[in-house]
């Protein structure tokens, strides 16, 4: 009957990991998790079979993009990266990039580096194969993780579910969704053979346990068995008799607390760590198993099983749950081959939002970048006509400031000076000059200019200064807006950005720096983007100014010297 009852368990199985038995190279992305039960990790001491490890992905090291929004194409292989492991996904946010799955880790060796396995995502043809009562073995007769839609479910094949639950459900627990307790609120879990727990085989019972408060509660009672705390030490109590921790338990806090009944003394363990032992008599115990009597405070993850469990086991278990575990992490690419793609992480992470910023922060380096370009070019072509033309006008000064000449006139085909604002002064002057010694030709006068006729010259050139001026600056006030605008843009991206990160991470319940980092990092990106556009304009800005200042001061000492070689020449 013993063999006949393996041979169907082994039916069973294999027919759960049917949906999975297909060639890890139909799945197009991987990455290695390695595993370090050594000291530079989580140090333990001998070996663990059959494990469940939880595995959080994130943005940080998970491209969501490229797995199906549900995750249904998410799959677990052996370090042969061809053995399908068991798995189960508890909570998969695609939109918040956040995944939290339990996968059976058949064998976690003592003080290595040597286990690891694969993590396999995208293919559009993979349907969900992810069986949570396929990841305990059959010791493991409850596992509340109070994530489950429609009530409180047993993870087992035991189907332990909850009849009665009057918590108040909590997304930000310290793995997924969590259970409140107000001190009147429970949970209960109807009576069941599974359930039945004896001292000669002993038992295993695990929470996340967050308590507002150090008052006497019951964390689990079955029959007459309690696993309470009593002013912050954990105690397990049957009948009249009580073994009690050596230490007390924090509040306020999230701390994982074991329990192990095993040859008449109880042990406890504290985020995986010892807390003492002490002796404790104890008959079967039968009946509904009730969490959370009179506590004030959370529970999350609370299992039990019928067999007790090694320490090394339960400081695996509880290492495996700890955000940024260092018994488990991921390698940079699939079997280490490949690096992070940074740049990809940070796009991929930019919110709606840093978006709009980051394409107003676009617009304003196309402008910038046109007003730069403009504006060399236009400076370039006036430094050199400039040079050209006063080399010219230096060896015919004299000739040239006779209306009419045949050097000034020389000037009109001379391609060289055509872009000269020195020459729009020289000509205008000239006019100006031409005009006057015509009525003085129509009245039988003497050529000459009067100090008033200096004085109207003088204002024509000062107009056309000031439209130099006007042309030389155009557009500079795009730069100036690039300077002051592009920063504070590109932060107002940023605080969005980072607002929206932490409503996100509130609102999924997975507090931990990989989770946090990527959405910091992409909000920070609006803040690069507004320097990338304010930095060049900053240093374009002053250099043109130079250029503009350098323009302007030649062109007023030409339209002096021009005045006075004038008066000089024709002085009535």
């Amino acid at each position: 009957m013993k063999l006949l009852k393996h041979g169907i368990s082994a039916l069973l199985a294999s027919a759960l990991l049917l949906p999975m038995l297909a060639s890890a190279d139909d799945w197009e992305h991987g990455k290695k998790l390695a595993f370090d039960t050594t000291t530079t990790g989580v140090e333990i001491d001998q070996d663990v079979a059959v494990l469940p490890v939880l595995v959080r992905l994130h943005s940080g090291n998970f491209n969501f993009s490229e797995a199906k929004p549900d995750g249904s194409d998410l799959r677990f292989f052996a370090a042969d990266n061809k053995t399908p492991l068991a798995y189960h996904i508890e909570k998969f946010d695609a939109a918040n990039e956040l995944a939290v799955v339990w996968v059976k880790l058949p064998k976690l060796k003592a003080k290595a580096k040597s286990d690891s396995l694969m993590v396999r995502w995208g293919n559009k043809g993979a349907k969900a194969a992810d069986e949570s009562k396929s990841v305990y073995d059959e010791s493991q007769v409850l596992v509340l993780n109070f994530s489950e839609e429609g009530g409180v479910k047993d993870a087992t094949g035991n189907a332990n579910h909850a009849k009665e639950a009057t918590g108040v459900a909590v997304a930000a627990g310290p793995i997924g969704g969590a259970m409140g307790f107000n001190g009147s609120a429970r949970v209960v879990v109807p009576a069941s053979a599974s359930l039945a727990l004896k001292p000669s085989t002993g038992w295993t019972m695990t929470a996340w346990v967050k308590p507002d408060s150090l008052d006497k509660a019951s964390l689990l009672s079955l029959g007459g068995l309690s696993v309470d705390v009593a002013a912050g030490v954990p105690t397990v109590r049957f009948g009249g008799a009580a073994a009690a921790a050596s230490g007390k338990l924090q509040a306020g806090i999230w701390q994982h607390l074991a329990v192990v009944y095993a040859g008449g003394k109880a042990q406890f363990f504290v985020d995986g760590n010892a807390l003492g032992e002490a002796a404790l008599n104890m008959s079967d115990a039968t009946g509904d198993v009730v969490l959370g009597n009179g506590l004030r405070g959370e529970l999350d993850a609370v299992t039990l099983a019928n067999v007790p469990r090694s320490a090394a086991y339960i400081k695996a278990f509880a290492s495996s749950q700890v955000a940024d575990s260092l018994m488990l992490g991921f390698d940079s690419g699939e079997g280490g081959e490949a690096e992070v793609a940074y740049f990809a992480i940070l796009i991929g992470a930019v919110t709606i939002d840093g978006w709009v910023v980051i394409a107003l922060l676009g617009v304003m380096l196309i402008l910038s970048i046109w007003v730069m370009y403009s504006k060399t070019v236009m400076l370039s072509r006036y430094e050199k006509s400039n040079a050209a033309f006063l080399t010219y006008y230096k060896e015919h000064a004299v000739r040239m400031l006779q209306p009419g000449s045949a050097e000034a006139a020389a000037l009109k085909d001379m391609a060289a000076v055509k872009n000269s604002p020195l020459l729009e002064a020289f000509e205008s002057g000239m006019q100006e000059i031409a005009v006057r010694f015509k009525m003085q030709d129509d009245k039988g006068q003497v050529h000459g200019l009067s100090s008033s006729a200096v004085d109207s010259i003088r204002a024509t050139l000062d107009a056309l200064m000031l439209r130099v001026n006007q042309r030389l600056n155009s557009g500079i006030v795009l730069l100036t807006i690039a300077i002051s605008g592009g920063p504070f843009l590109g932060l107002l991206g940023t605080v969005v950005g980072v607002m929206i990160t932490f409503a996100a991470i509130a609102a999924a319940g997975d507090v931990n720096v990989n989770a946090i980092a990527p959405g910091i990092a992409a909000a920070l990106v609006a803040t690069v983007a507004g320097l990338a556009v304010a930095i060049p304009a900053l240093f374009a800005y002053n250099w043109f100014a130079i250029k503009i200042k350098n323009i302007s001061s030649d062109l007023a000492v030409f339209a002096d010297e021009f005045l006075t070689r004038s008066a000089e020449l024709h002085n009535d």
